[in-house]
């Protein structure tokens, strides 16, 4: 299982600037098949740099949810760590 890209990231407008909100279209490279999955994330940073990502995946699919949330959580801290998200 591997994360290919993220496409349509769409960032939610708020007045809160360390948490920024995301909705995109994950898509995951699945064993059998490549599949496109709506997701939403936050991403919160707290006072130390540490960050937090919530995330939600809109629709089920077929694999387990634990390491397809583990995969989109790394990809989504490297997309953030390398500035590829939209700020």
């Amino acid at each position: 299982m591997k994360v290919a890209e993220l496409k349509n990231i769409q960032r939610e407008e708020g007045q809160i600037f360390y948490l920024r909100k995301y909705n995109c279209t994950a898509v995951l490279e699945l064993p059998i098949e490549t599949e496109e999955v709506p997701i939403f994330f936050s991403i919160e940073s707290d006072p130390f740099g540490r960050k937090n990502i919530d995330l939600t995946i809109n629709r089920q699919i077929n694999y387990p949810l634990l390491p397809v949330k583990k995969a989109l959580l790394e990809f989504i801290l490297s997309e953030d760590s390398e500035g590829r998200l939209p700020c």
